[in-house]
C-alpha cells in the first residue's frame, strides 16, 4: 500500500487489519493485573468482544489528587436478537453482575442488557461466564453488525411475529463474524481446549467472506418491524426490514436504508437520519440483499473519518438510486456468498410494497398470548434494574424468573416483557411486584410510560451531560405541568441523552433533550430540545432551543404544552402538533406567555 492509500484510512483501520482476525494483544494484556488499564489498540479491539473499556468519571479528579489511575472498568453488553431470553438466563446475568459487576444491570435500547463495573480482572470470567448460560457477547459492539432487533411480543393469535424472530436469529447468524477469536479467547482454544491459552501468535485471521478483513468502516444496525408495529423503530436502523404480510404468510420486506441516530452539532456535515426505502425482496431473497447492502458499506464507508462512515451518509452523499444500483451490482457476489444459484435474486430490485409504519405498541401491561399463556409488560425506568429504597426490582425480578416466569423479552424501550404465564400466576405475580414495590403500567403516568435516557455519566466516556441520573426528577417536573394542563393522557415521546450520539434515539422523538455542554461555573449540564418527532418513530425532530440549562427545561416546555393544549387539532398528537405548527409560531408564543408573566412597573 501506498503513502497516499495509507494516509485515506483512520488508525482503527490498521489496528483492525493488523488485528489477525480481532485477536490482537487482548489476552496478554488481561494477564497484567498491574493496571486497570489497557492500550488504546486492545481498547479497540475488545468493542468487537462485546466490551467497552470506561472509568468512574465521578471518581476522577479525587483520585487524580491521590496520585492513583483512573477507577477503570469495563461495560459488557450481551447480544440477544429479538431480546428473547430465559428466566435461567436472566438469572444468571443477576448472579454475574452481583458477583463481577456493579450489582445492576441495564436492559438496553437495542434489547440487549448491559453489566457495568465489571473490573479489568474480572472480565475474562464475566464473559466466559455470560457464554457458560447460553448467552454471548459477540458483535455486541464494535464495526461490525450489532444485535438484530425485532418486535419482541409473544402474540401469537397468528404467526407473524414468530416468524420474525426466526428472522432475527437468521440474520443474526448469517452477519456473525466467522473468526475463532472469540471462542479461543472467552470460551476455550478450539484445537487445545485449554482456558487461557494466548492465542495472539496466530500468523493468518480466518477468512471472512462477508466482512473482510477490516470489517464495516462502523457499527451497522439491522431492525425488523411490522406496518401496524413499529416498536423497534425501524427507520433508525442502518438497514430496516418492514414485514409484509397476506395473513400469516410473510410475502417479503420492504428495505430501507441509511437510519442513524448520531451527530457532531459542531460538524455541518454530520446530522441524524431516518432510513429511506430503497426495494421490496422476497423471503428467499433476503439474506443475498441484506449481504449486498453490507458489502456495499464495507467497500465504499469511508475508512478515513469514523464521524463520516455510517451508511447514512453514503446514502447521503450517492442518493439512494445510486445506492440501489450499486447493491444491485452487488448480488451476484452476495448470491454466491449466500449459496443462491445465479439470477436467484430479482435485479433490478422491485419498489417498495405500498405499505409503510401506521403504528407503534410499547406492549406495556397483561395480554393474552394466544396459546393459552398470558404475558406482562412491564415498565423499567431507564432499563435500570436495582435494589435501592423501597424499589426492589431486582429481588422482585429474582423471585419471579425463580418460580413464575419461564422467558422474557427484551424491548428497545428499555423495558422487560414477562412471558409464558399461566393465567391462574397473575395475582400472584402483581402482588410480589406490589410487595416490592415495583410500579405496573397503570400505576405510572403516560409521560413516564414514554420516556427513557442512555447511561451517560458517571461511565460513559463520551457523555457531556447527565442524562439517565436527571431524567426521573426532570419526569416529575414535567407530570406536573401535563397533569396542570389536563393533558395527562396524551401519550408522548421523551428520550434524553448525555451527549449528540444519540443512543436512546432522541431525534425521532416528541420531546428529544440532548446533551451539549456543561456551565462553566456551575456544572450544571446544557441541553437542546428537538421538538416534532412522533410516537411511531417516522419523523425527525428539529431544533426548538439550544444550550438550555437542565433546571429550565421545563419552563422551556410548559408554553410549549399550553400552546398544544389550546390549538391542536381534534386527536392531535404532540410530535404531530409541534410538527404542524413549527418551531417559530411555538416561540411566538412562548415569548407571548413571557410577556403577559413580567410584572408591571409604576411610572
Amino acid at each position: 500500500m501506498s503513502e497516499q492509500e495509507a494516509v485515506k484510512r483512520s488508525k482503527v483501520e490498521f489496528i483492525k487489519e493488523a488485528s489477525v482476525g480481532l485477536r490482537g494483544k487482548i489476552l496478554t494484556e488481561l494477564a497484567d493485573t498491574s493496571s486497570g488499564d489497557v492500550t488504546g489498540e486492545t481498547e479497540r479491539l475488545l468493542k468487537f468482544h462485546g466490551t467497552y473499556h470506561q472509568d468512574d468519571r465521578d471518581l476522577r479528579k479525587e483520585r487524580k489528587k491521590q496520585g492513583l489511575e483512573k477507577a477503570f472498568s469495563f461495560m459488557v453488553r450481551n447480544r440477544i436478537p429479538g431480546g428473547k431470553i430465559t428466566a435461567a438466563q436472566f438469572l444468571g446475568e443477576l448472579r454475574i453482575a452481583d458477583e463481577l459487576g456493579n450489582q445492576t444491570l441495564r436492559l438496553t435500547t437495542r434489547q440487549s442488557i448491559q453489566l457495568h463495573g465489571v473490573i479489568k480482572d474480572n472480565l475474562w470470567d464475566t464473559i466466559h461466564q455470560i457464554n457458560q448460560i447460553h448467552l454471548s457477547t459477540q458483535s455486541a459492539c464494535g464495526d461490525v453488525t450489532r444485535n438484530v432487533c425485532c418486535c419482541p411480543a409473544p402474540l401469537r393469535f397468528d404467526s407473524r411475529r414468530d416468524q420474525l424472530q426466526d428472522w432475527a436469529d437468521k440474520i443474526a447468524e448469517h452477519v456473525r463474524p466467522k473468526t475463532g477469536a472469540y471462542r479461543e479467547i472467552w470460551i476455550e482454544d478450539l484445537e487445545s481446549g485449554e482456558r487461557r491459552r494466548v492465542v495472539e501468535e496466530r500468523a493468518e485471521a480466518e477468512d471472512e467472506p462477508l466482512y473482510g478483513k477490516t470489517y464495516m468502516p462502523r457499527k451497522f444496525k439491522i431492525g425488523i418491524a411490522l406496518p401496524d408495529d413499529n416498536c423497534i423503530d425501524v427507520y433508525s436502523h442502518d438497514l430496516g426490514l418492514l414485514a409484509i404480510f397476506d395473513g400469516d404468510r410473510l410475502l417479503g420486506f420492504n428495505v430501507s436504508v441509511g437510519g442513524g441516530m448520531g451527530t457532531t452539532p459542531s460538524n455541518k456535515l454530520c446530522f441524524p437520519a431516518l432510513g429511506q426505502r430503497l426495494g421490496f425482496v422476497t423471503p428467499s431473497e433476503t439474506l443475498a440483499v441484506i449481504s449486498a447492502i453490507i458489502m456495499v458499506e464495507r467497500d465504499f464507508g469511508d475508512r478515513a473519518d469514523r464521524k463520516q462512515a455510517r451508511l447514512k451518509y453514503l446514502v447521503h452523499r450517492w442518493g439512494i438510486e445510486a445506492i440501489k444500483a450499486k447493491v444491485e451490482e452487488y448480488l451476484p457476489q452476495a448470491e454466491s456468498l449466500c449459496g443462491l444459484p445465479a439470477g436467484s435474486v430479482t435485479n433490478p430490485l422491485p419498489t417498495p410494497h405500498p405499505a409503510d409504519v401506521v403504528g407503534h405498541d410499547d406492549h406495556m401491561g397483561w395480554y393474552p398470548q394466544g396459546d393459552g399463556k398470558w404475558f406482562l409488560g412491564l415498565p423499567i425506568e431507564n432499563g435500570r434494574v436495582h435494589d435501592q429504597g423501597t424499589l426492589r426490582l431486582k429481588s422482585a425480578l429474582r423471585v419471579l424468573f425463580t418460580d413464575y416466569v419461564p422467558n422474557a423479552r427484551l424491548t428497545m424501550q428499555q423495558n422487560l416483557l414477562l412471558c409464558d404465564i399461566d393465567e391462574n400466576r397473575q395475582t400472584d405475580i402483581n402482588r410480589i411486584l406490589a410487595d416490592h414495590g415495583v410500579a405496573t403500567v397503570e400505576q405510572i403516568s403516560a409521560t413516564r410510560r414514554h420516556a427513557y435516557a442512555c447511561p451517560a455519566l458517571p461511565t460513559c466516556g463520551l457523555a457531556v451531560t447527565e442524562s439517565e441520573r436527571v431524567l426521573p426528577a426532570l419526569i416529575d417536573e414535567i407530570e406536573r405541568e401535563v397533569a396542570g394542563l389536563g393533558l395527562s393522557g396524551e401519550e408522548f415521546t421523551i428520550r434524553m441523552t448525555g451527549c449528540p450520539n444519540g443512543c436512546a434515539r432522541p431525534y425521532n422523538a416528541d420531546i428529544g433533550l440532548v446533551g451539549r455542554s456543561v456551565d462553566g461555573k456551575t456544572g450544571e449540564g446544557k441541553y437542546t430540545i428537538f421538538l416534532g418527532g412522533n410516537l411511531i418513530s417516522t419523523r425527525l425532530g428539529v431544533v426548538y432551543k439550544d444550550l438550555v440549562l437542565l433546571s429550565q427545561i421545563t419552563a422551556e416546555l410548559k408554553p410549549v404544552l399550553e400552546c398544544f393544549q389550546r390549538h391542536r387539532t381534534p386527536g392531535e398528537s404532540l410530535g404531530d402538533f409541534c410538527d404542524r405548527y413549527g418551531m417559530d409560531m411555538l416561540e411566538s408564543f412562548a415569548a407571548s406567555q413571557a410577556d403577559t408573566t413580567q410584572p408591571t412597573t409604576d411610572t
